[in-house]
């Protein structure tokens, strides 16, 4: 507990600096675009109180603050889709699946909680549907949902299982995976803006680089390596290579979800439509990196 308080205490000094100099090079260099990093600080505060939430005390408070958050990352989600009024009473199955995988967790009812969204909930979502509505749009609508369940609920409910399977190192492993996450995407954004030339994927994200990729894959890697001995008991060895998947992994969840909104915010005409302040953008990451990571953690220890 004591070394989580340390690394709060530095994540909020962090953050302070960031935002200080996000401020001074925003004055300085006019000519650069910092509305992406300008989002991305504003919603950093607001997850440093749910990791807070998540990390200092109970288990229960832990549980709430991320139901919490599934439920607005969620929200966001489903405001991106087109639908039908008809259509939204999946919308609403969708967010009662919210509390009943979450008691889940609360039970450490490990079994249900790993196969309730992809299997029971994946099965007979579309029956509402396809009984009420019949077959036009089936297959956007239901897939859509389905997409949103499984990164927004099944991916950030693993955040949630690390303090009750773990009671003595699950805050810890919340605090590492976050801040190993949220630092592989600033690195990566930052890199991408300053040295980056070859994007990664120009449709889904024009702020991705190859070069941005490299350097924050080394730099997250190292970090991991470094702090893992005081927020884990991994070894430096294990650590690194924690580094290394949640970087990769905190990749791909970006795409993928920078991909979904490009296809879910485009018109009929082929332009896409603005998305304004995307809160989906700061834990894009975390939808891959929390599910992984935590079935990597019961793959090589016992801790989990």
């Amino acid at each position: 507990m004591q070394n989580s308080i340390v690394a709060l205490e530095l994540v909020f000094a962090a953050l302070l600096a960031v935002h200080l100099i996000y401020f001074i090079l925003s004055r300085l260099q006019p000519d650069k675009n910092y509305s992406t990093m300008a989002t991305r600080i504003h919603t950093w505060w607001g997850m440093f109180v749910i990791l807070c939430c998540a990390t200092l005390f109970s288990p229960l408070v832990s549980l709430l603050s991320l139901v919490v958050l599934t439920f607005f990352a969620l929200r966001e989600y489903f405001a991106m889709i087109k639908t039908r009024k008809a259509d939204r009473r999946l919308h609403l199955w969708a967010y009662l699946s919210i509390p009943i995988q979450y008691y889940w967790i609360y039970t450490d009812w490990y079994g249900m909680f790993i196969v309730f969204l992809p299997i029971y909930v994946f099965l007979f979502l579309p029956l509402p549907r396809l009984l009420s509505k019949g077959t036009s749009g089936f297959v956007r609508n239901v897939s859509s949902v389905q997409w949103g369940l499984m990164l927004m609920v099944f991916g950030l409910s693993h955040l949630a299982y690390f303090p009750f399977n773990s009671p003595e190192f699950g805050p810890g492993l919340v605090l590492y995976l976050v801040v190993l996450t949220q630092l592989n995407d600033a690195v990566h954004y930052l890199a991408s803006l300053y040295v980056g030339k070859r994007r990664v994927v120009p449709t889904a994200n024009p702020y991705l680089t190859w070069e941005g990729f490299a350097i924050a894959f080394v730099f997250t890697a190292l970090t991991s390596s470094v702090i893992c001995s005081y927020l884990t008991p991994f070894s430096p060895r294990l650590g690194l290579l924690s580094g290394m998947i949640i970087s990769v992994c905190g990749f791909f969840g970006g795409l993928t979800v920078s991909a979904l909104k490009r296809d879910l915010l485009t018109r009929d005409d082929g332009r896409p439509v603005a998305a304004g302040r995307s809160y989906l953008s700061q834990i894009d990451s975390l939808t891959y990196t929390s599910p992984i990571f935590f079935h990597l953690i019961r793959f090589v220890s016992d801790l989990m």
